[in-house]
């Protein structure tokens, strides 16, 4: 895809570990001591930034993180995050360019409608993927306390869908192993 090429040019991105691609914009560098972040494996940078595209049929896998992540759209065609709390609650984070005006819509319209931000809270398993195939999605995502990989814990396809096994179908699309 071309559109796709020429932002992965420009933005210098790479490969990401969970699909897609990335590259990491901004890490603070004011630093969280361990003895402040409970949880948490050792000290963190207090908050850190990458821009993320999908293409076509590409997905970011099931993960979770330590922090929460804001998601931010930027270009492209819309993004559905899947969510899929601790406690079993399935939810899609719809970002996109078509954010309508709320008082306009109805209860499930506004439901359906695109949000240029949307926050996976810490804990959730989540992944995306583009709205339609054959599109791309450029967003940005902001971790606080920042990303490390020591915070990340990629999805393991028969164990998640054992846990909730009421989502296996959206489980079997977005994990790889």
């Amino acid at each position: 895809m071309e559109a796709a090429q020429q932002w992965i040019y420009h933005l210098n991105l790479e490969p990401h570990p969970e699909g897609g691609w990335y590259r990491q914009t901004y890490r603070a560098p004011l630093t969280l001591p361990h003895s402040a972040l409970p949880g948490y494996g050792g000290d963190r940078a207090a908050s850190s930034a990458i821009y993320f595209l999908l293409e076509g049929d590409q997905f970011s896998a099931f993960h979770r993180l330590r922090s929460d992540e804001v998601w931010h759209f930027y270009a492209g065609s819309g993004l559905v995050v899947h969510v899929i709390t601790p406690d079993g609650e399935y939810q899609q984070l719809l970002l996109g360019s078509n954010a309508a005006v709320p008082q306009q819509l109805q209860e499930a319209e506004r439901l359906q409608a695109d949000q240029f931000q949307a926050v996976v809270p810490a804990g959730c398993w989540f992944g995306s993927s583009p709205r339609q195939p054959d599109t791309v999605a450029l967003v940005g995502c902001t971790v606080a306390p920042g990303f490390d990989f020591a915070d990340f814990e990629m999805a393991k396809r028969e164990e998640l869908a054992a846990r909730y096994p009421q989502h296996r179908n959206i489980i079997q699309r977005l994990t790889r192993v």
